[in-house]
């Protein structure tokens, strides 16, 4: 290597370059996935807040079911011998309900994470 006639080779600088050893965080910047790791308060208030969300859809989806299987017993009760009838609307009048709310619970749940998920990933 040749050193120009204007520099000594004393002076000459070597820049290195790797990866950073600590990478610095911008002030008023926060990343809740962090805040969820490090246990912090707001990193708690995230995860009860994804909780609350997903226990308001499963007191919603008892309420209804409640609301829907609930009065069946008074109503047999008041119908005087209709095994038939019991039978028909246990098994096949409930279905199409049941299956209608579970899959809107499933699909409320999923939803409720991937906002949480967004929410996490500053998306």
């Amino acid at each position: 290597m040749t050193v120009p006639q204007n520099q000594n080779p004393a002076e000459r600088r070597v820049v290195v370059t790797g990866p950073p050893r600590q990478t610095r965080r911008v002030p008023g910047y926060y990343r809740p996935r962090t805040e969820i790791d490090e246990q912090t308060t707001l990193g708690h208030t995230y995860v009860r807040s994804l909780m609350r969300t997903q226990l308001r859809a499963a007191l919603t989806v008892f309420a209804v079911l409640g609301l829907l299987v609930g009065p069946l017993p008074l109503l047999f009760a008041a119908m005087p011998d209709t095994r038939r009838v019991e039978w028909a609307v246990l098994g096949f009048g409930l279905y199409v309900p049941l299956v209608l709310l579970a899959r809107w619970y499933v699909r409320r749940a999923e939803r409720n994470e991937r906002d949480f998920v967004r929410l996490v990933e500053d998306r």
